[in-house]
């Protein structure tokens, strides 16, 4: 039997969509998050489509945004942004905020901002000295 993906666990579709409209809704509102707020355009809806497209196929459930832009290279699409530890921060409390309101476990919630902060560790282009490290959901960091 193949275990179900984390999309489907998650609740699919109207849970994903639920989590990019908090993520978004804790960027616009908490102002320790400000500086990354920045680096987004002044109207979120394209950015809040593409992260829901996005984080659909990355979690295991349909690959929406291959489909409509084929392969995501996120990490070159991020390229002009200067992305570091702190940015990184700023993303995943977002991320965590909005996780801790969906109607999932806490062990989905785990599971969750794990993925995302392999991505979001992933994303990071700026240079990490050798005492800064991964930073993963649950670390004191957060």
């Amino acid at each position: 039997m193949t275990p179900q993906s984390l999309y489907a666990r998650l609740g699919g579709e109207p849970v994903l969509q639920e989590f990019v409209e908090q993520l978004y809704t804790f960027m616009q509102c908490l102002p320790e998050v400000q500086p990354i707020r920045n680096l987004h355009a002044k109207d979120l809806s394209h950015t809040q489509e593409r992260l829901f497209l996005f984080l659909s196929g990355m979690l295991g459930g349909p690959s929406l945004y291959m489909d409509a832009f084929g392969p995501p290279r996120m990490r070159r699409r991020h390229q002009h942004l200067s992305i570091g530890n702190s940015e990184r921060d700023q993303w995943l409390l977002c991320a965590e905020k909005a996780a801790k309101k969906l109607p999932i476990s806490t062990l989905l919630q785990t599971e969750l901002m794990q993925a995302l902060s392999d991505m979001a560790n992933h994303l990071r282009n700026q240079e990490i000295s050798s005492t800064e490290q991964n930073v993963s959901f649950g670390c004191p960091a957060h």
